[in-house]
């Protein structure tokens, strides 16, 4: 029975946010360390974080400060940080980041690294929210990453983040493209999202037969507090069954096996992409 040991790091933010960007990336990978050297020692093989992990969530602002957040992908020095970690753990770690393709082009963007430190690619948030307290489209241009599947060395990997899991097509062509384990790393606040926080992606896994790791900030982000970043990130299967759930409000690592047995056997028993009918479905691109 093939068996992934998966982990996810939630995590409120280390100091003011009135100090510059790479003080508080410092701080917040500081902050890491200790959480990612457990998940190695507990034989974590595959590990992810929350949205752009090393900044707070800033898009309540429309404050051009936070471009200085931003850093290359995979030549910035988080990345590479990441890459010396994953290489000392043989440790799939996805890193959520704030990348920095060229002056004035910026993504939400998550770094794939393998089990021995090479870097796999990445994926970037394919859709910004703009509405009051979530003012993305100022912060990031919309990716076009074709949903990635990366091959790592335990499992094919997904990754779609936060505002993308209202979205149910991302997590269909993840699947389609071979996706066994997906992560949605987010930064969501209580309220009607709480709500659709244990919906949404049970859902996403029974539909497309597959397990997703769901990843959520705690605490709240002064000044601007649109709300309470509620934490319980878990895991679920591909029956729609949360295996393993996170506390509301504390720093935590939740480490959980995941059964990848279970992705046959459900796809074999409900058979929603053979009885798929693609050739009705262009309705749904063609209306713009």
């Amino acid at each position: 029975m093939p068996t992934l040991r998966a982990g996810l790091i939630q995590m409120g933010l280390k100091g003011p946010t009135e100090a510059p960007p790479a003080e508080i990336s410092r701080a917040m990978l500081e902050a890491h360390l200790p959480l990612i050297r457990e998940a190695g020692k507990k034989g974590v093989q595959v590990l992810c974080f929350q949205e752009v992990f090393n900044q707070p969530y800033f898009c309540p602002s429309q404050d051009a400060k936070w471009y200085r957040a931003a850093e290359p992908v995979p030549d910035g020095p988080t990345t590479r940080a990441m890459r010396h970690l994953a290489r000392e753990y043989a440790m799939v770690i996805v890193v959520p980041i704030y990348e920095e393709e060229m002056a004035g082009i910026y993504y939400n963007t998550a770094a794939v690294i393998d089990a021995d430190g090479s870097y796999l690619g990445k994926y970037r948030k394919t859709h910004i929210p703009q509405v009051a307290g979530f003012w993305e489209k100022f912060f990031f241009k919309a990716g076009a990453s074709d949903y990635p599947v990366f091959e790592t060395r335990y499992c094919r990997l997904g990754v779609y983040i936060c505002y993308d899991r209202h979205f149910p097509e991302g997590w269909r062509a993840l699947a389609l493209n071979g996706a066994e384990y997906i992560v949605n790393p987010s930064a969501t606040v209580a309220g009607l999202s709480e709500y659709l926080w244990k919906l949404e992606q049970p859902a996403a896994a029974v539909a497309n037969g597959v397990y997703i790791g769901a990843i959520n900030r705690v605490g709240r982000e002064m000044p601007w507090d649109i709300g309470e970043f509620y934490g319980q990130s878990y895991f679920v299967n591909p029956r729609g069954e949360i295996e393993a759930i996170a506390s509301r409000d504390r720093d935590e690592l939740l480490v959980h096996d995941l059964n990848l047995d279970m992705i046959r056997e459900v796809r074999e028993t409900w058979q929603f992409f053979r009885d798929r009918r693609p050739e009705t479905y262009g309705l749904l691109t063609d209306i713009g």
